[in-house]
């Protein structure tokens, strides 16, 4: 540790300071708690194969420095911060040549040699998805059969620029909260695997979104968008098929609450001059009479002094057009306020600063029960059209009437009850 300059903050710095006297031959009485520790990570993220290297992978990807977060950008950084990097990752490549048998050897002990051929339990742990982890399996494996450090150097890079680095380079999906006063924002380990295809129906709808979040992760100007309409009609479902559509071309998605609009100015600080693309996405946004909040809102999206950075669009859900709660007596009341239309205009003011509005609406019966069959086929469900449309029609009259939602509720219905 005491010779690297820019991955000093080591994420599992515990873990990481213990292999190092592990490598360097050091006896602990506590090696195999070091082992334990590492077996445990290991499990937890999914790795398989190498598992010291892996860790070692790990480290690297999610250390956050100047070298790492310029090459996220650039995919090479200039200047002689490529020498303090050379010099860590010198370091870095001597850990990742440890023979584990000479590590048995000396600790009198098999466990080193399981370590060095781990085979992870089936799935992908419980904290990156599928794709990361295995992108993180395959950096360890460059970066343990790299012949130079040089090569080993421009294998770091190489990563850097395909995957990003730190939170935002191997999640996809994130969330606010509060800690010790600070605004967090924490990766969501587990997101819904939705894609555009899985939404029956909707396709002019589908299309808008299409459109203007190719145009956004394409880096051309794009609009923040407002899905509006019914409940249970796809809303929330599209945005999130997002995510999973363009994740790969540098798409991120932070949930923010109706609550948490306070911190919006502080999420967007954060995120402004990273090389990806965030959506802010706010589900069932609406506000009532006596909230306030949603000016927050309008000044961020337009008429702060700063401008949204190019990188950043909001997408919001709403059962409302207009997202604030109108009365008829906002346009006929005159005891109350002098300017009464100012007053309208106050509340329409925010829906209007959305580029992109969409209405999903409640289908007829027809595309409802195309909704029905389409699902049906999906699942392998064996029941006569007939008989599927007349239970249909009975789930639907009993659990909120024509949706997509009822429509999927259905065909799980059918599913647990063994109609397959």
């Amino acid at each position: 540790m005491a010779k690297l300059m820019l991955y000093r903050d080591i994420k599992y710095r515990e873990l990481f300071d213990g292999i190092c006297r592990l490598a360097g031959g050091t006896y602990q009485d506590d090696w195999q708690d070091i082992a334990g520790s590492l077996v445990a990570m290991a499990a937890a993220h999914g790795f398989s194969g190498n598992i010291w290297n892996c860790f070692l992978s790990h480290v690297i990807a999610n250390n956050e420095n100047v070298f790492s977060c310029a090459c996220e950008i650039t995919g090479f950084a200039d200047g002689s911060i490529n020498d303090f990097a050379r010099m860590d990752f010198a370091e870095f490549r001597r850990l990742f040549g440890c023979d584990m048998e000479a590590l048995d050897s000396l600790y009198h002990t098999g466990i080193f040699s399981l370590i060095g051929s781990y085979s992870s339990a089936e799935g992908a742990g419980q904290v990156f998805n599928q794709e990361v982890r295995d992108s993180i399996v395959r950096l360890a494996s460059s970066l343990s059969e790299a012949k130079s450090d040089e090569e080993f150097f421009l294998s770091v890079v190489k990563f850097y620029k395909e995957y990003g680095v730190g939170k935002f380079g191997l999640h996809k999906a994130f969330s606010v909260m509060h800690r010790d006063g600070h605004v967090m924002i924490n990766p969501i380990t587990k997101t819904a695997d939705n894609r555009l295809s899985d939404l029956v129906g909707y396709e002019q709808q589908k299309q808008k979104l299409i459109e203007n979040t190719e145009a956004f992760v394409s880096g051309r100007p794009a609009n923040n968008c407002l899905l509006f309409g019914d409940a249970g009609t796809g809303k929330s479902t599209s945005i999130k098929a997002l995510l999973n559509e363009y994740y790969s071309r540098g798409l991120r998605m932070i949930e923010l609450y109706k609550h948490q609009l306070k911190d919006l100015p502080e999420v967007i600080r954060q995120i402004k001059n990273r090389n990806y693309r965030f959506i802010v996405y706010m589900d069932d946004l609406s506000f009532e009479d006596f909230e306030t909040d949603y000016k927050y809102l309008k000044a961020v999206i337009e008429g702060g002094l700063e401008r949204k950075p190019d990188n950043v669009l909001i997408y919001a859900t709403s059962n409302r057009r207009h997202l604030i709660r109108e009365n008829y007596t906002d346009k006929i009341r005159s005891d109350d306020e002098l300017h009464t239309a100012d007053t309208v205009q106050e509340k329409l003011s925010l829906a209007y600063r959305f580029g992109v509005t969409v209405y999903f609406g409640k289908p007829d019966k027809r595309s409802f029960q195309q909704i029905v069959r389409t699902l049906a086929l999906r699942k392998g469900i064996s029941m006569s059209d007939d008989e599927l449309m007349l239970e249909a029609n009975k789930w639907e009259i009993a659990h909120g009437g024509m949706t997509g939602r009822t429509a999927e509720q259905f065909i799980i219905h059918l599913q647990s009850i063994g109609a397959v």
